[in-house]
């Protein structure tokens, strides 16, 4: 027994955390408390160096005096303000009311509405919860299918995992020991490609099952004009040319890539804002509008958050804020934003205060006993038995990325996005880097992989999150009175799978085409090294004349 454990120590530490955390024990706990056991265990076989041991304050001081983890509960904080002052509510009601009877029109704003609350939230649980409150109920109104409706929700729900200022693309950066900065801007394009692949399924979906995603009836749109008209020419045209103006602002500058269209979005969306306010002053003082009732409305609830948008990721992808700034910027904003539309009120903030404190706690808790786990990990040569693994795995980088998911995708059954954050992607972080695979485009993809954690039956947290706002009894519909049945957790369950599916092509997606990530890096020199000549120009000295002493 005791030559087994000598020679298979790293993997069956690896193996009894994984044991304990399948009981229900908690992660901080379970990290620590088998780091522990192990490190006495190490000791007493020796293979464990006590002296390891006198490095543990270190770690944890060096995990409280890490700055970059000070973003998490200020995108926390962010989030949650903006969750509880309506504005998600509003986003939802104005963007349904533009698709109006188009067919599947609910489903299309909630996957609208859910980039732009990832954007300006972080925070899955907040984005899940408001649209399951908001949209859940018209959509069952105008009779969607249940699993269409709860399974678009909770997947662009988790679009704020994925979607910069993603709370797991700060994690992510810290393990690999990258720049978040640099993660955020990877993930920009594939977080909004996820979701432009959810649109295409809603779109198929409407196609094959045009019953199952009904538009909504006439006399329920509204922002109409006089003639009875929805104004949407008004709004197309105020689009188009706010967009074209952005782009002339910005074509002969030197920005690239998530830089350029961050700032070009912001200056059209500042152009329509300006129009739109002109538009109000005018209408207010003289009855006449040049913009419809329409055009307005959208341009007044989409500005503040793509302005929050800009706000935190363009200073950050600009190099002006680092994401701790851009965090702080942010909260400073979402008070902002709580207070101008007069709902920032005591009770919100003291709500958002005690929710941010527990989430970073659990997430500081958890870092502690990672940082436990892994110095006896190493202590007993665990990250050799890991690369030495995965290095020998067939297919060099392609077979060691798809080993690493499959793995990954496995274990996201059963442990979230933390847990697998803190014990598996440090260890395959030195790994990935030995076989030189780029440590941004290896977090993107084990990002966007993470994500079905959240939407697996029957642990995602997603659907645990929906399950709680969503009606289980049948009840009277408050606007139309009529009798609803509610949503069993089986068909939230079914919903769920098909965007499993889609995140699991992304991830291939990601693999496939690596230029979506690698982007980050900017512009490649077209210089030839090869063909580079260096001339050094000839300078005429006099000679120098040693025959005389030098004069004093």
């Amino acid at each position: 027994m005791e030559a087994i454990l000598i020679n298979n120590m790293a993997p069956i530490m690896f193996g009894s955390l994984v044991f304990f955390l399948l009981l229900g024990y908690p992660a901080a706990f379970s990290l620590g408390a088998v780091g522990l056991i192990f490190a006495l265990l190490g000791i007493e076989l020796g293979l464990f160096v006590p002296d390891f041991l006198q490095a543990l304050p270190e770690r944890v001081y060096g995990v409280m005096s890490n700055d970059t983890l000070l973003a998490i509960p200020f995108f926390t904080f962010m989030g949650l303000v903006l969750e509880r002052s309506g504005m998600a509510e509003d986003l939802l009601d104005t963007i349904g009311q533009l698709f109006g009877t188009v067919r599947g029109g609910l489903a299309y704003a909630v996957i609208f509405v859910g980039a732009l609350l990832a954007a300006t939230t972080g925070v899955v649980a907040a984005s899940v919860i408001s649209m399951g409150l908001i949209s859940l109920p018209i959509m069952m109104r105008y009779g969607y299918d249940r699993r269409v409706a709860s399974g678009v929700i909770a997947a662009s729900g988790t679009l704020a995992q994925i979607i910069p200022p993603s709370l797991v693309l700060i994690v992510m950066a810290d393990q690999l020991g990258k720049s978040v900065g640099d993660m955020y801007e990877g993930a920009f394009i594939p977080g909004i490609t996820l979701a432009g692949l959810y649109a295409v399924y809603i779109f198929m979906v409407t196609i094959a099952f045009p019953k199952a995603t009904p538009g909504l009836p006439p006399d329920a749109v509204g922002f109409r004009e006089a003639d009875n008209s929805r104004g949407l020419i008004s709004l197309g045209v105020l689009t188009v040319v706010s967009g074209v103006f952005g782009w002339l602002m910005m074509r002969h500058s030197e920005t690239h890539g998530a830089d350029f269209v961050v700032l070009t979005m912001f200056l059209a969306i500042m152009f329509a804002f300006a129009i739109a306010v002109v538009n109000w002053i005018v209408a207010r003082f003289t009855g006449f509008r040049f913009l419809s009732h329409m055009a307005q409305q959208t341009t007044f609830v989409m500005v503040p958050p793509l302005f929050l948008i800009f706000l935190v990721l363009g200073t950050i992808f600009v190099g002006i804020a680092t994401p701790t700034e851009g965090g702080a910027m942010g909260a400073s904003g979402a008070l902002i934003l709580g207070a101008l539309k007069r709902r920032l009120t005591w009770d919100l903030v003291r709500q958002a205060v005690e929710s941010t404190a527990k989430l970073s706690a659990f997430v500081l808790f958890i870092l502690i006993g990672a940082r436990v786990f892994s110095l006896t990990f190493y202590g007993v040569s665990g990250h050799i038995w890991v690369e030495s693994l995965l290095t020998s795995l067939p297919g060099g980088q392609i077979g060691f990325l798809i080993f690493v998911n499959a793995f990954v995708f496995v274990l996201a059954f059963f442990l979230d996005f933390f847990e697998l954050a803190f014990i598996v992607v440090p260890l395959l972080g030195p790994v990935a880097e030995h076989l030189g695979i780029d440590l941004i485009w290896f977090g993107v993809i084990l990002g966007v992989n993470m994500q079905t954690s959240f939407m697996h039956p029957p642990f995602g947290f997603a659907l645990f999150y929906l399950r709680s706002v969503a009606p289980r009894e049948p009840y009277n519909d408050r606007v139309t009175g009529k009798r609803t049945d509610g949503i069993t957790t089986g068909q939230i369950y079914w919903g769920a799978m098909p965007f499993v599916v889609i995140q699991v092509i992304m991830v291939l997606l990601v693999i496939l085409f690596p230029a979506m990530v690698m982007h980050y890096k900017g512009a490649a020199s077209t210089i030839d090294p090869n063909k580079v000549q260096i001339e050094i120009p000839q300078i005429d000295l006099s000679p120098l004349d040693f025959s005389e002493p030098p004069k004093r």
